[in-house]
């Protein structure tokens, strides 16, 4: 089992495989965010940043500065899918700078955006469980290789979170099976 000292590869093309898996699990719940405050264009920016890298634009800090506006609209909805909706749009573009060591908290950057998503679906269904197996489901099956792959080289994702912390490690033991 690596521990959190231990390195571990990333290449240029898994980023990019992880990064747009974040902005596909992000962009499903933008228009919970959108619904609650249409004219706040900052999680669709931080979605279109990640997907831009992912496409094979580079790093740069629009993905940053993406990541930081999204999670300040999270802090400004009121409503909790949207807050969700925006944290999933946030670790969507900082899911690019996932780093090269075998820490369980990496787990967060690549499935963050999922996990997120999953909870603001969730939430917007008034909580119904098929809705939440439906959304990981989906989550699980588009991941592409990349994510399992990246996964199986880190520890298992951490406890505590909350519910969100509590469907990414459902998430993550589905995609290391």
């Amino acid at each position: 089992m690596p521990t959190d000292s231990d390195k571990i590869e990333l290449s240029t093309h898994e980023l990019r495989e992880i990064a747009g898996y974040a902005a596909d699990c992000a962009r499903r719940t933008l228009g919970i965010f959108e619904r609650s405050l249409p004219a706040d264009s900052r999680p669709r920016d931080a979605v279109d940043a990640a997907q831009a890298f992912a496409a094979g634009g580079r790093r740069n800090s629009a993905l940053r500065q993406g990541a930081w506006a999204a999670y300040r609209a999270a802090r400004e909805a009121v409503q909790p899918a949207a807050v969700d909706a925006a944290h999933a749009a946030s670790h969507a573009a900082a899911a690019a700078y996932l780093h090269p060591r075998a820490s369980a908290h990496q787990v967060k950057h690549i499935l963050g955006a999922a996990a997120h998503a999953s909870r603001a679906e969730e939430l917007a269904s008034a909580e119904d469980p098929s809705v939440t197996a439906g959304t990981l489901d989906w989550a699980r099956r588009h991941a592409p290789p990349a994510v399992g792959a990246v996964l199986r080289r880190l520890p298992p994702a951490p406890p505590g979170g909350g519910r969100v912390g509590e469907l990414l490690r459902v998430l993550d033991a589905a995609l290391r099976a």
